[in-house]
């Protein structure tokens, strides 16, 4: 499986979370950081996306 970059709205969609808890989660270090595309644009990479969801359920 190739790494695909996921946009903002693909995040919020993976993971359920709104943009000011992205955000935030950021902010504190506990999710991963997004990549510079562009001026105006960013994405995660999936894998991370992934990684970090994995994480959280290994938690529950």
């Amino acid at each position: 499986m190739t790494d695909k970059i996921l946009r903002f709205p693909d995040v919020k969609r993976f993971t359920g979370l709104g943009r000011s808890t992205i955000y935030d989660f950021i902010a504190k270090g506990s999710f991963p950081k997004p990549v510079k595309l562009g001026p105006r644009a960013v994405g995660w990479h999936s894998a991370d996306i992934a990684a970090w969801i994995e994480s959280r359920e290994a938690r529950a």
